[in-house]
């Protein structure tokens, strides 16, 4: 009984495996130090609920994504300091749960936490939400730096998925902590193959990404 057990449990692990598309990966599997948060499969976020498509907490990117990232990690290691990941790959389906969340305008929830000084009805219009995310091409992905002895998130001047000027790169009203911090995110990114977002600065996209404009919609478990 135990035998057939361990066999069918083995079964289970490779069919899951074989869930991911051919070319993505487990960033765990190639990178194992990583540190992952993804905030959608909580209710800490900005819609204030677990979103469509995110199972469990696993950080999932391309190959090419995920052998970038890490470069990155190794780099960091030297400073005691580990990548930690809000948000990776993202079915379209959770792309779909935020374009019916804004269209509702009265659900304004989570408003003093991440969207303060924007108008929801603006979230479209000013970039922070779109019906297509890169995301769901499986190259993009969330990110801040934490230190490794301590667990605690560097400060970057703004929470992670704040919608305002706080969390723009140009952003000039950082102590000189917060600055330097972000210059570290931003050099250690962009000097491994990733190109930034002007209005995230946890938000990089790998440079000739493999499936751009490819939208894939597998669930994040």
């Amino acid at each position: 009984m135990r035998a057939l057990f361990s066999f069918l449990l083995t079964i289970y692990s490779l069919s899951s495996f074989a869930q991911l598309p051919k070319g993505f990966v487990y960033v765990k599997d190639v990178v194992p130090t990583i540190q992952t948060e993804l905030r959608y499969c909580s209710d800490n976020n900005f819609v204030g609920e677990v979103i469509d498509g995110y199972i469990e907490n696993k950080a999932i990117l391309t190959s090419q994504a995920a052998t970038a990232l890490k470069k990155v990690q190794e780099q960091l290691a030297k400073q005691n300091l580990s990548i930690k990941i809000y948000d990776s790959y993202r079915p379209q389906r959770a792309v779909n749960h935020f374009v019916r969340w804004a269209k509702v305008e009265s659900d304004t929830l989570m408003k003093q936490q991440f969207y303060p000084n924007v108008e929801k009805k603006n979230l479209f219009k000013s970039g922070y939400i779109a019906s297509k995310s890169r995301h769901s091409s499986g190259s993009t992905l969330d990110i801040t730096i934490v230190n490794i002895e301590t667990g605690e998130e560097l400060d970057m001047g703004s929470p992670y998925d704040f919608f305002g000027s706080a969390s723009w790169i140009e952003n000039n009203n950082l102590n000189k902590v917060q600055a330097k911090n972000r210059e570290l995110l931003q050099k250690v990114m962009l000097d491994n193959g990733f190109r930034n977002y002007a209005k995230e600065w946890w938000h990089f996209t790998l440079r000739g990404e493999p499936y751009r404009n490819q939208y894939f919609d597998f669930l994040v478990e």
